[in-house]
């Protein structure tokens, strides 16, 4: 590309992010988004914000038929797998 062209490139990519960065800045000062009545504290994710949540599961329709480290060592050997392939494929 031409110098001209990456120049301008940049500084977009460089005025894109920084609005964008900005955006989010008073998306949280205003608390846009946030609902008083229902305030979960920190750390709150996933399905916290459905009210009784806990009813709608059923925790107890599943049942392990495995001991707890059958499935550790399977996760971790997942994890293990996978890493190995993303190696293969940055080499690649």
């Amino acid at each position: 590309m031409k110098p001209l062209v990456k120049h301008i490139l940049r500084v977009t990519a460089i005025v894109l992010v920084a609005v964008i960065l900005g955006l989010v800045v008073w998306i949280m000062l205003n608390r846009i988004g946030l609902s008083d009545s229902l305030d979960f504290g920190a750390g709150a994710y996933y399905y916290a914000d459905i009210p009784e949540f806990d009813k709608i599961v059923n925790w107890d329709g599943y049942t392990a038929r495995l001991p707890y480290w059958v499935y550790l060592v399977l996760f971790f050997a997942w994890g293990f797998i996978v890493w190995k392939l993303w190696k293969w494929i940055d080499r690649k």
